[in-house]
């Protein structure tokens, strides 16, 4: 099938943090056999920061962050795509995108596929007249990048016809492990931009945990935190690459998952950072939050912290030898079960049941 998907950017990582889930499914699903057309906006400077090239495995269409310019790729989409995707988050014109796509005649299968369900929920249960309530039952199904069976009770409450979880996973061709780099030696890794309803969880579990322990290391790396006072022991990396992804996780004693608000709430919503971080061979610590074990195995395959001193607690426990053991376990779980060519299964699966379900109904 012929997918045309609106999404924040297949070609930048720049404040973009679905960009490796983006890569990841689209990758596969386009191996199955799809015809893959990505279109994104010119916004954010996410073009003068690329990652990578235009992929062979899909036409990437930039298009205009105007009025004028998302409605011609819309009706450019809509005219040659069996199925219609619009993904939340794309950063501009995200609401008329959203209401347009439900509206629009065209004869494609209409996807909403939402990278941050728990905010996109908590949205709309505190305004009642958020666009979604009326838009999303106009989409022929929801997909999620995860929440568990809370985010489909709540999006099928919205609305939506059905909503189904297509959790996040490893790419192994583009995180797998490196030799380490000196200039990301440390304890103590955190992958994360500075986002409202995540920097005080960064507080607590990261920037409390240095100030607690100024004999070890850490590096802080992800856009926004240049302005942000930290002790001396927290060097700052930046906007990180996805290209120096792996060198990054791979170079420290241990790296640290740290949630948003949302997301540890609705619980079953690894980011994509957990597989990043265990495909390069990292040792993972991670905030609480229900569905982990879902994954990975506490204390075997993963370090769980419920606060800033479990954190601790865990980094004064590793040494290296048992970090090695706690990823190379880790690793094999999530190559066994939670890749992104397993996820485009899924995804194919459904849409034949879609169209199935369709045809019958005719």
């Amino acid at each position: 099938m012929k997918i045309g998907f609106f999404g924040s950017s297949l070609v930048s990582s720049y404040w973009n943090g679905a960009a490796t889930y983006y890569r990841g499914m689209l990758k596969e699903i386009a191996a199955l056999g799809h015809d893959v057309t990505f279109f994104e906006p010119d916004a954010l400077e996410r073009q003068i920061h690329r990652d990578i090239d235009d992929p062979p495995w899909a036409r990437v269409v930039v298009y205009p962050a105007t009025p004028e310019g998302w409605q011609r790729a819309l009706i450019d989409a809509a005219r040659s795509s069996d199925i219609l995707v619009k993904a939340s988050g794309v950063g501009v014109f995200d609401v008329e995108l959203e209401k347009a796509v439900a509206d629009i005649p065209s004869a494609a299968m209409r996807i909403y596929w939402d990278v941050d369900a728990p905010a996109t929920l908590e949205a709309i249960a505190a305004d009642p007249h958020h666009h979604l309530r009326g838009a999303i039952s106009g989409y022929d199904l929801v997909l999620t990048y995860g929440g568990g069976d809370r985010v489909v009770r709540d999006y099928r409450m919205a609305g939506a016809r059905d909503c189904i979880p297509i959790y996040n996973a490893l790419d192994p061709d583009t995180h797998h492990p490196v030799p380490p780099r000196p200039e990301f030696s440390c304890d103590l890794t955190l992958l994360a931009n500075r986002l409202p309803d995540r920097e005080i969880r960064v507080e607590r579990f990261f920037i409390e945990v240095a100030a607690r322990l100024p004999s070890r290391s850490f590096l802080l790396g992800g856009a926004g935190w240049a302005s942000k006072a930290m002790t001396a022991n927290i060097r700052k990396a930046g906007h990180v690459g996805t290209a120096q992804h792996n060198a990054f996780f791979a170079s420290a004693l241990a790296t640290l998952n740290v949630n948003r608000d949302s997301m540890a709430k609705y619980g079953f919503s690894p980011p994509t950072r957990v597989f990043e971080a265990i495909g390069a061979g990292a040792c993972l610590i991670t905030d609480a939050w229900e569905g982990i074990d879902h994954f990975l195995e506490p204390g075997v395959e993963v370090l769980v912290a419920a606060d800033g001193d479990e954190v601790a607690g865990h980094l004064n426990a590793l040494d290296r030898v048992r970090a090695a053991t706690i990823a190379r376990r880790a690793q094999a779980r999530i190559l066994a079960h939670h890749t992104y060519a397993r996820r485009a299964q899924q995804f194919h699966k459904v849409i034949e049941g879609i169209g199935a379900a369709t045809g019958a109904a005719a």
